[in-house]
């Protein structure tokens, strides 16, 4: 599991969990393309009645939101899953989620009907659960420093990687005992494919 916040490679550390063997990997797209499921199961997580079974049923893997804003849950949940905590610096990360999800976090006037529902769970998971209620650029970087602290304090070092895209794959397949793949690492989930995804209800 990875418990690093969306915008953090999220996306591209999907593709290369499947791509050596741990797929499917769940990821924030798949909340969106099977809202009608996955969202009342993530809303009874928020009131604290989670079924994790049900959630994670038929992957091997998670990454990205709701998942990372569950994390002590999960790892009491998963004692023995391994911990990845996908990252980068606060500075470009806030750059990042600026112009994507909490741009359509705050623009609650401009949700579409069809996707309130799950845009009322993501944003309990990721405004309030995550960033304390923060939307500010000093609220939010500050968050996201406090979580990075609580996950490296809370997981065992021997069985917590740190890990930045651009690390690529040796430190990830060495960690998670798979061998390197050939070809790069894969680099996915730019902005302007942030918004295609959001757009085609999940579906890449």
């Amino acid at each position: 599991m990875s418990f690093g916040f969306g915008r953090t490679g999220t996306m591209s550390l999907k593709v290369a969990l499947e791509e050596i063997g741990l797929g499917p990997c769940h990821h924030m797209d798949v909340v969106l393309g099977n809202m009608q499921e996955q969202v009342p199961l993530w809303n009874a997580a928020v009131e604290g009645r989670p079924d994790w079974e049900a959630i994670y049923s038929g992957f091997h893997s998670a990454v990205d939101w709701p998942t990372s804003a569950f994390w002590r849950e999960l790892i009491e949940a998963y004692p023995q899953a391994k911990i990845i905590l996908s990252t980068r610096t606060p500075e470009s990360w806030y750059q990042s989620i600026s112009q994507t999800i909490l741009t359509v976090l705050t623009g609650r006037d401009k949700w579409p009907e069809d996707k309130r529902e799950w845009l009322e769970m993501v944003s309990e998971a990721v405004i309030e659960r995550s960033l304390g209620g923060k939307t500010d650029r000093e609220g939010v970087i500050a968050a996201f420093n406090a979580h990075e602290a609580a996950v490296k304090e809370v997981v065992p070092a021997d069985n917590l990687l740190v890990f930045q895209a651009t690390d690529g794959w040796e430190p990830l397949c060495k960690f998670l005992g798979k061998p390197v793949p050939p070809g790069t690492y894969p680099r996915s989930n730019s902005r302007d494919e942030f918004f295609a995804l959001f757009a085609s209800n999940g579906e890449a």
